[in-house]
């Protein structure tokens, strides 16, 4: 291995004594440079730790919900707005409770009573000599954390000292949720030092320059933990709440996006560095290159994102605040802060590679990317056949395809909450560790209660405590919650009971949330999904000026999405034997999949075009492209890939879905409709893929 370059590269051009060098653009960067440190400086001192602004780990219902305006009623009950948390005893053998062990659980149950709201309420009850059980009521309104500190405890107190081979099990919604909080505790953390240590190894990789690679990790790392407090301190002010799992998804797109726009602004000012002795031109040369492609991109991906205010769910809402703000922090620090802190330091930056004047630049190379594109100019048309068909055999994957997790699948490390109600459905119906809340007027309470009693998958209705407007019951179901037929059985109740005259019937609870979540997610998808198309479609029609460019272009994305979800449910059920994919994933997997995907055919088509203005015809300019930025591009989308699989070291089944769609699609995009579908589309159109623009006639 060569040295590293020493003192006397002095003399070359790029060193500062160098009689013709500028000052201004030296000042420029490190002003550059030192605002953003200042700016920093000023954040991390006085802006919030982080972007979460919540601690509540559900997707939160739009307040016209059933199920919300249930939460709201019973908190004027005498009672309260509580949930139990209910202590399930059985012997891991199986084998029935003996004598002694029913008496230790009655014992213990007055120490479990004294950690809830009604200590006399904590009554213990044995289901079919098997199983007993202890209720503990919680508030509902309790903080997560609160509520995960309460159902510790009695975690703690109903296990301490039981014999072999007796156990106990804490379940019940307020353990669910605790639970779920848990999937989410250093969450951030977490996902922060996986997703920086994949950008770093993927970086040296593709750089292969002990050097190099830290710029752009250190300037993307300071973006995101930037972004992460701009969000925290914008979202109270916008209305919006972020979560800790949007706040995950935060750092993946700042990282995926702020990298895939450095390896374009490098790979850029690499190739200018062989055509001049400033690099200062250089990399001004090279910004107004890629400056267009990566605005028109950071853009599309904003305008996306922002769709989802237009959401029922408060999680989604706070998702695409949160997303849009990194990735506008992403741009600016690609914009304005790389390019800086890439110049100052000079050629050596790139060492042992060190660019020279009068190497070939990468579009007149005769590289990979050039022989593949020399590959599809002889035979478009069956290559795009080629490429056509194999996304649409990949997207008959998703033939059968189930969405709808039931709670109890949703985790890939099955929690203690589940495991204890898989123990109680044993012996009682599956709904009735979590029972749905009925309201009606107290004038028909009777009534709608035994209306509810008739309806199919009801295993049992229980009248409550009752005020002067409402009355109130538990219903129980005999299907599991979140399952397709407990989403049957809500449906057939509520429609019962608000048959009954003047019940105002309204069916809440912890099920009857999962259920309205589900259907609030198939209404942000009907209005997601047309808005993101059309600002896909508007923006490629304002960066390209034309119409048969754009029309092509968001038809392979939407046909790389199809087949991305075809191929990853075929993963799903043979590898990681999901059961379905969950309400929320196709949504997002399109959103992110789309406004990302898109990036790569702007960054391939802008340069085209570019080439196309310069005075090459198309058909020559997309093969400078293609051989130009096929590096860069298969570079970012490897990188991008690797940055959103991050998302399965969460034991969250939701998040690893979502990493492993866009992972996937994400790769289709890079090695595949980039690569030689979209080339052999441009190859075929000819001039008329500008139409109505005519780029090849500008001077």
């Amino acid at each position: 291995m060569t040295s590293p370059p020493t003192g006397r590269l002095r003399s070359t051009p790029d060193s500062p004594q160098a009689a013709d060098r500028p000052r201004r653009p030296r000042a420029t960067a490190w002003l550059v440079l030192l605002l953003t440190l200042i700016g920093l400086g000023a954040a991390f001192m006085l802006g919030p730790s982080g972007a979460t602004t919540t601690d509540a780990t559900g997707t939160g219902l739009p307040a016209a919900s059933q199920s919300a305006r249930v939460a709201d009623l019973v908190k004027t009950f005498p009672a309260g707005a509580v949930a139990p948390a209910i202590v399930v005893y059985s012997n891991t053998d199986g084998t029935p409770l003996t004598p002694n062990q029913q008496a230790l659980v009655a014992a213990r149950a007055e120490p479990l009573g004294a950690l809830g709201l009604a200590p006399g309420a904590a009554r213990p009850e044995t289901v079919q000599g098997k199983v007993a059980t202890v209720a503990v009521l919680l508030s509902t309104g309790a903080s997560d954390t609160e509520n995960s500190s309460a159902v510790d405890r009695i975690r703690r107190t109903a296990a301490e000292d039981l014999p072999a081979p007796l156990r106990a099990q804490v379940t019940g919604a307020p353990a669910i949720r605790a639970d779920i909080g848990k999937v989410f505790e250093g969450a951030d953390t977490n996902l922060l030092l996986a997703t920086a240590s994949v950008v770093a190894v993927l970086l040296l990789i593709t750089y292969r320059s002990p050097i190099l690679w830290l710029v752009p990790l250190l300037v993307v790392g300071a973006g995101d933990r930037l972004a992460g407090i701009l969000v925290g301190v914008l979202a109270p002010h916008a209305g919006v709440q972020v979560d800790a799992s949007a706040a995950g998804i935060l750092s993946v797109l700042v990282f995926g996006a702020g990298t895939d726009y450095a390896l374009l602004l490098v790979s850029r000012y690499r190739d200018e560095l062989h055509l001049t002795d400033d690099r200062f031109a250089a990399m001004a040369k090279a910004w107004r290159g890629t400056a267009p492609a990566v605005l028109a991109s950071g853009t599309t991906v904003v305008l996306s994102l922002l769709t989802l205010l237009t959401a029922e769910l408060t999680g989604n809402r706070g998702l695409g605040f949160a997303g849009a703000i990194g990735i506008l922090t992403a741009m600016l620090f690609g914009l304005v802060v790389l390019p800086a802190a890439l110049v100052l330091p000079g050629r050596w930056l790139f060492w042992p590679l060190v660019p020279k004047v009068g190497d070939p630049v990468t579009a007149d190379r005769r590289g990979l990317w050039s022989r593949i594109g020399a590959a599809v100019a002889t035979r478009p048309a069956q290559v795009a056949v080629a490429g056509t068909a194999v996304l649409l055999l990949l997207a008959s994957g998703a033939l059968g395809l189930r969405t709808g997790l039931a709670q109890g699948d949703s985790f890939r490390k099955t929690p203690e909450a589940v495991l204890g109600q898989r123990t109680l459905a044993a012996v009682q119906p599956a709904g009735a560790a979590d029972p749905l809340t009925l309201l009606s007027t107290a004038a028909t309470g009777d009534q709608v209660a035994e209306a509810a009693r008739r309806v199919p998958g009801i295993a049992s209705v229980t009248p409550t405590d009752r005020t002067d407007r409402y009355a109130r019951a538990d219903v129980v179901l005999t299907a599991a919650p979140g399952t397709k037929q407990s989403d049957r059985a809500i449906e057939t109740l509520r429609a019962r009971v608000n048959a009954v005259p003047e019940s105002a019937a309204l069916v809440g609870g912890a099920t009857a949330e999962a259920y309205d979540t589900a259907q609030a997610n198939a209404h942000d998808t009907r209005v997601a999904v047309p808005l993101v198309l059309t600002i896909v479609f508007v923006v490629l029609v304002v960066l390209l000026r034309a119409l048969v460019a754009p029309v092509l272009l968001v038809a392979t994305v939407i046909a790389s999405y199809f087949a991305a979800l075809g191929a990853s449910w075929i993963l799903f059920r043979t590898v990681y034997d999901f059961p379905a994919l969950d309400t929320n994933v196709p949504l997002l997997s399109f959103l992110f999949l789309v406004a990302l995907g898109v990036d790569y055919n702007i960054f391939l088509i802008a340069r085209t075009r570019e080439d196309t203005v310069a005075g090459h015809d198309t058909r020559r300019a997309v093969l400078r492209a293609l051989a130009s930025t096929g590096g860069v591009i298969t570079s970012a989308g490897i990188l991008l890939a690797a940055v959103f699989a991050v998302l399965g070291v969460l034991p969250l089944i939701t998040l690893t879905q979502i990493g492993v769609i866009v992972g996937i699609g994400v790769l289709l995009d890079t090695l595949l409709v980039r690569t030689v579908l979209v080339p052999s589309l441009v190859l075929l159109a000819g001039r008329r893929f500008w139409w109505p623009g005519r780029p090849e006639r500008t001077p």
